[in-house]
């Protein structure tokens, strides 16, 4: 009896130290980059047929450590709604907001949403908003504020409308805020205060949601970097824009001043780190070639995003997946890690991936939906429209004339083969369940039931 009760405290002790482990929930870090294409980063094949133009060491070796997804997409083909996604889990057509919100917008997020932030705050996590949030509606009125959705902390967020943005001090966006260094940039100051952000924090689970206002035009990169993208081969305005470039290289220079950090605090094996973006590019100043399309319109080019997913230990090495995935389903993602439940009254339309992440299941076939009702054409040129995929099959419903497009994308990922008139069953079927889908779903079907539209 005396040897056995050491030996029952010694393993008490181990069993309370493995249930505290496993108990511990990861940091995480999601970054969202702004009109980022799908084909700029070098780890998703960026080139300029013949040396790579873009320069993104980091974001590639952060790619090669975790998980990159070949088949993400953006829920909407501009900014706002696809932020709706992420923060809230629920489509924006439920929410009521599909297009970007301008500086008198009436609408706003509202704060009787639970965003995923006050979502984590239940499992203790400290939360901290840096950069773009574009979601306050009337700035004047400040309804759909960040302070008004539970954020910890918010930092160089705007306070004003960003417009055609401002990416060196001082900010017209951002008045109040005052400078760190003599010329600051912007994305360099985001940067910083990420690192500040975790080096704070070190000691508590925390969420930062790092949101970058590049590479969002007017583009505008530094200097020394723009001359040293125009000196590279290939250069271009519409492809290989040395401005973006030189703007992306800052966010790539970010995830590595991060992944450093984590490092050096012993917290990168306990920290999940996504990077994303809200929309396609933007075809005044790049190509998402080999995708058609871009910001504002929903082929590929619009909506299929980068998607890097990395924790060390947790996601396997150099994993490509194909799984089809979507802005929809980081909330819930996040919630599952994490081990807290949805809120009651919050209905979540994406679906959690976390079994993917953790190499437990392989990809599966699911149904994505797109709404992105316009009463006139976007100024890049989009059109009214909603689409659906099923599988391969990806079907556009214009609702300005009717027009129906279907596209095989495992045979033709560029989008340049209509088979909407050699597939009338399978147009039928998508367009009658595209139709149902929003009848069941959009807050705003109204602007769409006049659509001349017939299967």
């Amino acid at each position: 009896m005396i040897q056995v009760v050491p030996f029952l405290v010694c393993l008490l002790v181990a069993l309370s130290g493995f249930s505290q482990k496993i108990k511990t929930p990861p940091n995480i870090i999601l970054i969202l980059a702004d009109d980022l294409g799908w084909s700029e980063l070098g780890c998703y094949g960026n080139r300029n047929d013949g040396p790579r133009f873009n320069e993104t060491p980091n974001l590639d070796r952060l790619a090669a450590g975790g998980m990159r997804f070949t088949q993400a997409y953006a829920t909407a083909p501009v900014c706002t709604p696809t932020r709706i996604a992420l923060m809230t889990g629920q489509h924006p057509a439920r929410v009521g907001i599909t297009d970007y919100l301008d500086a008198k917008d009436e609408k706003f997020l509202s704060p009787d949403y639970v965003t995923i932030n006050e979502q984590l705050k239940k499992a203790g996590y400290h939360s901290g908003l840096i950069g773009k949030w574009h979601l306050t509606g009337d700035y004047t009125k400040k309804k759909g504020e960040p302070a008004k959705h539970g954020w910890d902390e918010v930092i160089c967020s705007e306070t004003g409308y960003i417009a055609n943005g401002d990416y060196v001090h001082p900010y017209f966006f951002m008045p109040d805020v005052q400078a760190r260094t003599e010329g600051e940039y912007l994305t360099d100051r985001l940067n910083q205060e990420a690192v500040d952000f975790i080096n704070r924090n070190q000691k508590r689970p925390f969420f930062l949601y790092l949101s970058h206002y590049a590479v969002h035009t007017k583009l505008a990169g530094k200097p020394a970097d723009v001359a040293k993208y125009r000196q590279k081969a290939g250069v271009g305005t519409k492809q290989n824009n040395p401005e973006l470039a030189a703007m992306l290289e800052r966010i790539d220079e970010g995830v590595g001043k991060i992944v450093a950090t984590l490092t050096e605090l012993g917290l990168k094996d306990n920290t999940l780190i996504l990077f994303t973006s809200d929309n396609g590019g933007e075809l005044n100043v790049t190509s998402n070639a080999p995708l058609r399309g871009g910001k504002s319109e929903l082929f590929e080019g619009g909506i299929r995003e980068p998607l890097i997913v990395s924790w060390p230990g947790v996601i396997p090495a150099e994993t490509v997946s194909t799984q089809v995935v979507n802005t929809l389903d980081i909330y819930p993602t996040l919630l599952e890690l994490a081990s807290i439940k949805p809120a009651k009254n919050q209905p979540i339309d994406g679906i959690s991936i976390a079994s993917v992440l953790k190499g437990t299941s392989t990809p599966f076939s699911r149904t994505l939906y797109w709404h992105y009702p316009l009463p006139k054409p976007h100024f890049l040129g989009g059109r009214s429209a909603g689409a659906i995929r099923i599988g391969d099959l990806k079907l556009i419903d214009y609702f300005d004339n009717g027009q129906i497009q279907l596209f095989n994308l495992a045979e033709d990922p560029g989008e340049q083969t209509d088979l909407s008139e050699k597939l009338p069953a399978q147009r039928t079927q998508l367009v009658a369940q595209l139709r149902e889908w929003r009848r069941k779903t959009a807050v705003d079907f109204s602007a769409t039931t006049n659509s001349p539209v017939k299967p």
